[in-house]
């Protein structure tokens, strides 16, 4: 009889996550600019779609961090499952890495295109496609500022219906992100990224900082004053570039908490950092959560 309470608790964790569907990828006939076939070569999209009773219609595409060498699974789909428990579906982007032969503009096409897809796919996944955002943590958010600053409309008369929707983001979340390229950045993202002697106009066209314009999407920024391994004049910067522009942003300093901690407080007990529940007001005000 004690396996009835036990089946009980499982099935309820169970339920506190949303089970993602199967990766679909980024260009079925395989993606532009690929070095080969192998698994690395094919960026993928995994949805984590709420439940109707809860879904509020909106969609985050998210993009795990890792230096561009790696992809951390709780900065993808550890967020993914959190934004679908409170309605929103979290996009999973696996995009092409440094550490496997590709740089510059792979990774911005990739993101892109995951913007685009999740658009065309909007009848299917019960989303509506003026509300997708993006979402990115340290390298992750490198690639995120990178799209919410290197935007395109889409091209009407593509023959591939998806390239017809626009890459331009609704929104941005950017978790203690890369955003230079230039002193302040972190080295290891920046060479996988860009190569060991990238040309000064590649590092100034990637330096998101300088490249913030009126039609940036507004943005929620969080990082930590302590944060030793990506500084925390990335996200000022930003931040300065944005209110220069007039674009709406949330910018949050916390003092403590390492790099990289994703949703955790690094505190025992598990529970989520204060960051999570100020992005999720924030979200409400864009109409994204309820």
């Amino acid at each position: 009889m004690r396996l009835l309470p036990i089946l009980a608790a499982v099935l309820s964790s169970a339920a506190l996550h949303a089970a993602p569907l199967d990766p679909i990828p980024l260009w079925p006939e395989g993606a532009p600019g690929a070095l080969g076939d192998k698994d690395d070569d094919k960026p993928t999209l995994t949805a984590f779609l709420p439940t109707p009773d809860k879904a509020t219609g909106a969609a985050i595409v998210v993009c795990p961090g890792g230096g561009y060498g790696g992809l951390a699974g709780h900065e993808g789909a550890g967020y993914a499952e959190w934004l679908a428990e409170h309605g929103i579906a979290g996009i999973v982007l696996k995009y092409r890495l440094g550490s496997k032969g590709y740089r510059h503009p792979a990774m911005l096409n990739d993101a892109a295109r995951a913007v685009r897809l999740t658009r065309a796919k909007a009848g299917e996944w019960k989303i509506d496609a003026k509300r997708v955002g993006i979402m990115g943590s340290s390298a992750g958010g490198h690639l995120a500022s990178t799209l919410l600053t290197h935007f395109d409309a889409g091209k009407v008369d593509a023959a591939d219906p998806v390239e017809r929707f626009s890459s331009r983001p609704d929104l941005g979340i950017l978790c203690y992100a890369v955003i230079t390229m230039g002193p302040n950045t972190h080295g290891g993202s920046k060479e996988n990224l860009l190569g060991k002697t990238p040309a000064p106009e590649l590092v100034e066209l990637l330096s998101n900082e300088k490249q913030v314009t009126k039609e940036t999407p507004p943005c929620f920024i969080w990082h930590t004053w302590e944060d030793n391994a990506v500084k925390v004049e990335n996200s000022l910067d930003f931040a300065a570039a944005l209110r220069k522009a007039g674009v709406p942003f949330d910018l949050h300093i916390y003092q403590k908490g390492g790099h990289g901690m994703g949703l955790g407080s690094g505190r025992a007990g598990g529970e989520h950092h204060p960051w999570a529940a100020d992005c999720l007001f924030w979200l409400k005000e864009r109409g994204f959560a309820k």
